[in-house]
């Protein structure tokens, strides 16, 4: 209890959303369901923060937090109403409004591009244009494809002379065993960590410096459905998020101690990758002086128009439409 009292929760102190005066019954909190973008890592841990120290039960809700079978699984269950809300990228948000489905942004998680083009450390590939003639690993992602294409040509070269190879989701064999050149589809807080660990350092370039739109890597997404009906709760959640991800910031050791404890065993995590994990996602993850959560309708703009020149996205898709900062 001194823990929860020092992390700012009301503790009986104030009227939170479940609290009751004597003699009457408690207030049944309401139920929200959020799935994960993948099992649970390093950038969950605010959630799994604020479930544990009682910051959603503070703003009256009951929280469950599910994994996907497959990592498409999470947006297409939020546009259907199965799960209340779902983990996943700006730019597949604006393209699956582009295909008829019916989602929202509700709020940025991770503010920055984690998907970076490594290449092996001290290699000959020292920016894109170096990929002319070389090989690059993907996972045959139209999306990566356009920020290869954007990359290179960007720095000058030319894009077509890149051999694009579908190693599937075999990233880090791929360029470990010299299959590939270069990869892109890894993130900079996990796969260029694991190849570092296992001896096969490599540099990262950022899409961002050349052409690409620096997108939110992560945001909460809700079905117009779902937003229209249970907006209030969502902004309780986004409230109680923002309390968990200021105690990971200011107890990181702690924070990711309470991820552990909920790790994926068919996954499980190494605890000093996850650490050094969550280290370079903090920074990543800050809105500074906005609050957490927080989506820069300029942002949104970028990405639709970058979209839109690469042939990803309908044309009358609106970035607007795409996002809402409740």
């Amino acid at each position: 209890m001194l823990i929860l009292g020092a992390c700012g929760t009301n503790n009986g102190s104030t009227a939170g959303a479940g609290s009751t005066s004597a003699g009457e019954q408690p207030k049944p909190k309401d139920k929200l369901t959020i799935m994960l973008d993948w099992y649970p890592n390093a950038v969950h841990s605010f959630l799994y923060a604020a479930q544990e120290l009682g910051y959603f039960a503070d703003e009256g809700l009951d929280v469950q937090i599910q994994m996907p079978a497959d990592t498409n699984d999470a947006l297409k269950l939020a546009a259907a109403g199965k799960v209340d809300l779902a983990l996943s990228y700006e730019p597949q948000v604006l393209m699956a409004r582009g295909e008829g489905i019916p989602v929202k942004s509700v709020g940025a998680v991770v503010r920055h591009t984690l998907n970076h083009l490594f290449v092996p450390e001290g290699g000959p590939i020292q920016s894109p244009k170096d990929l002319e003639g070389k090989t690059l690993g993907y996972s045959s992602i139209p999306l990566e494809e356009a920020v290869i294409r954007t990359m290179v040509q960007t720095d000058g070269g030319n894009p077509d002379k890149v051999k694009l190879v579908d190693v599937g989701f075999d990233l880090i064999p791929a360029i470990a065993t010299k299959q590939t050149d270069a990869i892109i589809g890894g993130f900079i807080n996990h796969e260029k960590l694991l190849l570092a660990k296992e001896g096969h350092p490599v540099a990262d370039l950022d899409p961002a410096k050349y052409g690409v739109p620096d997108y939110y890597e992560l945001v909460f997404t809700a079905s117009d459905d779902t937003l229209a009906s249970k907006s209030d709760a969502i902004k309780r959640f986004m409230a109680a998020a923002a309390k968990g991800q200021q105690y990971v910031k200011d107890h990181p050791a702690e924070g990711l101690g309470i991820l552990l404890k909920h790790e994926d065993k068919t996954s499980p995590l190494d605890k000093d990758v996850e650490t050094e994990s969550l280290q370079i996602l903090l920074p990543l993850m800050d809105a500074g002086d906005k609050p957490f959560g927080y989506q820069d309708p300029e942002s949104w703009a970028k990405v639709q128009a970058w979209l839109q020149s690469n042939g990803l996205l309908d044309p009358s898709v609106k970035a607007e439409d795409a996002f809402v900062n409740l």
